[in-house]
């Protein structure tokens, strides 16, 4: 008797990971309050994203400019 090869499930694709929370949710907060403004629950979250963009930027021009260390002037 042949013996069946099971049949190999498919991997669901993986989430993609959660980026870790460079700013302070808490200074973010009072900064704005202390401009007399009111913060919503995502804009630290925005925020973050922002600033991973601004470093991602940052670190490409870095590479191009064929260094390692990022400097204020690629921000």
């Amino acid at each position: 008797m042949a013996k069946k090869k099971a049949a190999k499930k498919a991997k669901a694709p993986k989430k993609a990971a959660a980026k870790e929370m460079l700013v302070v949710t808490s200074k973010v907060k009072a900064y704005i309050k202390g401009k007399g403004m009111m913060s919503s629950s995502e804009t630290a979250g925005a925020l973050n994203d922002c600033l991973y963009a601004i470093l991602d930027a940052a670190c490409a021009r870095t590479e191009a400019n064929r260094r390692s260390t990022v400097k204020p002037q690629d921000l």
